[in-house]
């Protein structure tokens, strides 16, 4: 055979292997985009929220939704059914900026313009200062996904991580492994409640110095009205749009996540003078669209309890329960919480 026909046939046989691969690519459809998608039953086997979210939203399979960071995914969708009605979705990001989980928000509108309940779990990504904050993080984001062309997908397909998902899709349709997460997006991401070490959480918690307490700065700082105006949170103007795009018949609640007291800005401290602002800010938006604030980040008997804790952020799975019953009392009642779990702002 002569080099010529040689190339030749090798070219023509990686083109068969290549177009074969991306065939059954889109024929396994890994990201819920393709046209091609073979029937039967699909499961979520990414492992980045910001690919395997979009088509639990393109399902339409869910009227209600709860978005935000890890701090917001231990929201259980089924015992958030139960207290709310209606079917939920948990489509909380890692580590998910403002402006990721802003545009979750928006295609999930998109897909279901009337839904029934909106949650957005708020932590201090939304209170980022100017020169702080950020549209994406390290994990990337597919912009791809997020938007109303389907075509524009199809060339985002062919990559080898594309292949590995399809390749764990097709264990899962041949019987061989399980699906990633719940139809509903929910995941028990941090470890058995079973492995529970205190001692462990504390040393998370406090950075090494367990049985460290929080001791307020003296004299606190206090911010000139010309000071508090001229903080800038960005993030907050990406709050204030997503806030017209929900429909007013929807319930929808803005609540910030119940972060332990040393994850807080400290009593009396420049960032909690900054902190004061931003949900200050959050509670005008709130006021501005009829959106009910509903604010757990605040020094409570379940916020200075180590024990509730995995780490400074992230909260056990008990409390997850506890939070979901608060957010339907504050619904019920729309006062704050006798025991002092939450204010509404």
């Amino acid at each position: 055979m002569s080099l010529p026909v040689f190339l030749k046939s090798f070219l023509a046989s990686v083109l068969v292997l290549a177009g074969s691969i991306w065939l059954a690519i889109l024929l396994l459809d890994p990201f819920g985009v393709s046209p091609l998608r073979l029937p039967g039953a699909h499961a979520i086997m990414d492992i980045n929220q910001r690919y395997m979210y979009p088509q639990i939203v393109r399902a339409r399979a869910f009227d209600s939704v709860v978005i935000g960071t890890s701090t917001s995914r231990l929201l259980d969708p089924q015992e958030l059914d139960a207290a709310f009605g209606g079917r939920f979705a948990n489509l909380a990001m890692n580590a998910g900026t403002a402006w990721e989980q802003a545009e979750m928000a928006k295609l999930f509108l998109r897909h279901q313009p009337h839904p029934r309940t909106f949650i957005l779990g708020l932590d201090q990504m939304w209170c980022l200062e100017g020169d702080t904050i950020k549209r994406i993080t390290e994990r990337g984001f597919p912009e791809w996904m997020y938007d109303d062309n389907r075509w524009n997908d199809l060339p985002h397909l062919f990559s080898l991580q594309t292949l590995e998902i399809a390749g764990r899709l097709l264990g899962y349709k041949l019987g061989l492994m399980p699906a990633r997460i719940r139809a509903d997006g929910y995941e028990v991401f941090t470890p058995p409640e079973s492995n529970y070490d205190l001692a462990r959480a504390q040393f998370h918690i406090w950075k090494g110095h367990a049985g460290m307490r929080i001791v307020p700065q003296s004299p606190p700082v206090e911010l000139s009205p010309a000071a508090r105006a001229a903080l800038d949170f960005p993030a907050l103007v990406w709050l204030d749009d997503l806030m017209t795009r929900v429909p007013t018949t929807t319930r929808r609640v803005l609540a910030l996540m119940p972060l332990h007291v040393a994850a807080q800005a400290t009593p009396g401290s420049s960032g909690e003078a900054s902190m004061r602002e931003c949900k200050a800010r959050i509670a005008a938006i709130g006021v501005r669209h009829g959106v009910q604030v509903v604010d757990f980040s605040i020094p409570s008997e379940i916020t200075r309890n180590d024990a509730n804790y995995w780490d400074p952020l992230h909260y056990r799975v008990p409390i997850a329960s506890r939070i979901v019953a608060a957010l339907k009392q504050a619904q019920d009642t729309r006062h704050a919480d006798p025991a002092g779990f939450f204010v509404l702002r």
